[in-house]
Formats: structure tokens, sequence, C-alpha cells
């Protein structure tokens, strides 16, 4: 399923924004460019990560694109500086030209089927010396993700849900991702992060989820069976993810590619 099928809530996507935040930045410390034309950021969400990158190259063009008109909108309604910019666009139509020198898509490009064969595209099409970053989550399999689809998939929910929820072959592992790049011309840099997030409150795993794994889900059902769904998801969370003494262990692992085209 692509982000186009998803209606996002951009203020339930930042109430965890310093965990969200930081693979972002762990992602584009690893971008040697110094003086890029151009830099677009494909999935850019409610635009405050990309205003970090308008920040960071003050003289570039710095573009975000997001297929959500929710996400846009925030976006286009915080203050810019004169260099930033944000359009609705869909990934899966983004072509890169020429002048474009760094390309960035922050946890987004898990929601893209077949998005591997896109990022080839664009490395084949994308200039000498430009920078392709992408970073995905790679826990597809964990208990948070491998419960939702379980419950998606009991008699209750199978027909309403059928072909929602994306499964465990959203994402590649490191190694398939790092011959993409190498095959594409690139110096690369893969890698792989496990964070252990600890979440306060209640339900805190279940709250996390709402703001992005959840949304696909809220979206096919009416509000009265969202509901019944999140109720048994909850529960069978609660098993996997006990409180401790200090808060809820959220282990989330994401997987990184920065490469420079030769």
């Amino acid at each position: 399923m692509g982000t186009e099928h998803v209606v996002w809530d951009p203020a339930k996507y930042v109430e965890f924004g310093d965990f969200r935040d930081r693979p972002f930045f762990d992602l584009t410390g690893r971008i040697a460019a110094s003086a890029p034309r151009a830099v677009v950021d494909l999935g850019c969400g409610p635009g405050t990560l990309t205003a970090a990158l308008a920040a960071r190259w003050p003289e570039a063009d710095v573009l975000g694109l997001d297929s959500s008109q929710h996400m846009i909108a925030q976006a286009n309604g915080m203050a810019q500086p004169a260099n930033l910019s944000f359009e609705l666009a869909n990934i899966k139509r983004f072509v890169p030209d020429k002048r474009i020198e760094v390309i960035v898509s922050n946890a987004a490009l898990q929601w893209v089927p077949g998005h591997q064969a896109l990022m080839a595209g664009w490395l084949d099409r994308m200039a000498p010396g430009s920078w392709l970053a992408v970073q995905v989550p790679g826990n597809f399999d964990s208990p948070s993700h491998a419960l939702m689809r379980q419950v998606a998939d009991s008699p209750r929910w199978a027909s309403k849900l059928a072909g929602v929820l994306r499964h465990e072959d959203a994402v590649w592992e490191p190694d398939a991702y790092l011959d993409l790049f190498l095959r594409g011309g690139c110096r690369a840099d893969v890698w792989e992060t496990t964070y252990n997030h600890l979440l306060t409150g209640e339900a805190p795993v279940l709250n996390w989820m709402r703001g992005t794994g959840l949304r696909p889900v809220v979206g096919a059902l009416g509000p009265g069976d969202a509901a019944a769904f999140e109720a048994e998801y909850a529960a069978l969370l609660a098993e996997a993810y006990p409180p401790g003494e200090f808060g809820t262990v959220f282990p989330f692992r994401r997987i990184f590619m920065v490469g420079q085209k030769k």
C-alpha cells in the first residue's frame, strides 16, 4: 500500500518527535555534500526535518515532496526560509534531473511497493558526484508489526483488511541495498541501528503505532471497527511490551544507506 492511500495526522506523527527525528540526522550526517545546487526530500512529512536541510545548505534550492495533503498543508503553514518549498507529489512519479545533487528519503519508501526499482532508476539518472540517502524501518518482523498482521488476518478482520498491511518483505536487508547502490555506480555506506526507545504513558507502543503503522488500518475501517481492532491489538501489545520500572522499552531497528555516484 502506498502513502497516497493513508490519511496522516501530522500532530500524532510528531508526538514522538525526538525518537523519530534522530534517524534522520544519523542518516544525513553521512552526506558529505558541501554546496549542492538542489536538494529533494522525498516523503517530507510535516516539513520540520526538510527545514533542517535548508538551514544546512542555505544556497541550495530545497524541495520537500509528500503525497499527503495534510502533511504538505502543515509544512506550508510553518515559517520557511527563501530556499525551501513544498509540493504535493507521489514518490513513485519522481524523476530526478541532473541539477539535483542530494536526494533524501527518511522513513517513507517502506510504504512504496517496488521502491528498490525506483531507487535503481534514480541512481541511473543522477549526475556523478550526487548523493542518495535513504532510511527505512527494518522492524516488520518485530512484535509491533507481526501482532498487527496477526489480528488483521484473523477471521473477524481478514475480509475488511485484505491487502491493507505491508508484510515482512516490505523492505530488503542491508546487504541487498548495498548491492543495489554498488550496481548503481556508487560509493556506498549501508548500516543498521536498533534504537531502544523508552516510552512512557498509557499503552505507549499502541500510541506510537497510531502515528504510523496503524494508519492504513484506521483508514480502511470505520471509527467503530477501528476502535475494536485497536482493543484486540492493544491486548497483545501489552503482553509483548510489558512496562518496566522506568517505562516501556520499544526496540526499533532501522536500515540506513548513503551513496555517492562515482
